[in-house]
């Protein structure tokens, strides 16, 4: 059928398994059958879970390995997409992150004066800086950066990744400020990802590591408002 976007959700809902999708056939992730009145989580513990996430930003030195990775990004793999587009693409950023960082700068450094942080990002690099720490990476020393058509489709991928990497006792913390290279010059930003489609953008920068801190209780947020019309 012209109108089929390969969604699945026939796949899935098939009570005889006759239903087969030709453009996964040759993927190395198979089909897996579940209890579909079965949740492996409850609704309490997952809420209690979400109460305890928190952003990281104190790591130990140890660094995540590639095996690690792959399964963080097993999370992002079962993500949606509108339209099944499945079009996040993903760059771990280790050992160039530096140069990363020298490049963010050189484009965010136009707004230098509307932003201290942005300033004191500069200093830092120039060996000017009395904070010891990254003004951008506090102590981190690896950042996955997510890129998509749809800012949507990036963010939902990165935290089901950054919800997956709590359990596995990491955590880590949106970098706002480097999303903001992508804002200011995207063309000069993409030359560094030559392997990325220049028409997607950077809509996520999570810092990941190994927390050096734990925290003992939750913190109290604003109000949400909710309105039932």
């Amino acid at each position: 059928m012209g109108d089929c976007f390969d969604c699945g959700h026939c796949l899935a809902i098939c009570p005889t398994e006759s239903i087969s999708l030709n453009v996964f056939k040759d993927q190395s992730n198979p089909v897996e059958d579940y209890d579909p009145c079965e949740i492996p989580v409850n609704s309490e513990d997952f809420l209690q879970f979400l109460k305890q996430r928190r952003s990281i930003r104190w790591f130990k030195k140890k660094k995540i390995d590639k095996k690690t990775f792959g399964k963080l990004f097993e999370a992002a793999y079962y993500s949606p997409s509108a339209q099944n587009a499945q079009d996040v693409e993903f760059v771990v950023l280790d050992e160039k992150l530096d140069d990363f960082m020298h490049l963010v700068y050189d484009i965010i450094s136009a707004e230098e004066d509307k932003f201290f942080r942005i300033k004191q990002f500069g200093e830092y690099l120039r060996g000017k800086c009395d904070n010891k720490k990254h003004p951008l990476l506090w102590e981190g020393h690896q950042m996955i950066l997510s890129f998509s058509k749809s800012q949507a489709n990036a963010l939902i991928a990165n935290t089901r990744l950054e919800l997956l990497a709590y359990t596995m006792g990491l955590g880590g913390f949106y970098s706002l400020f480097t999303l903001k290279a992508d804002e200011i010059n995207h063309d000069k930003l993409m030359e560094f990802f030559p392997e990325i489609d220049s028409d997607k953008h950077m809509y996520s920068a999570f810092v990941i590591g190994y927390p050096r801190v734990r925290y003992r209780r939750t913190v109290p947020h604003k109000k949400i408002d909710v309105y039932f019309k």
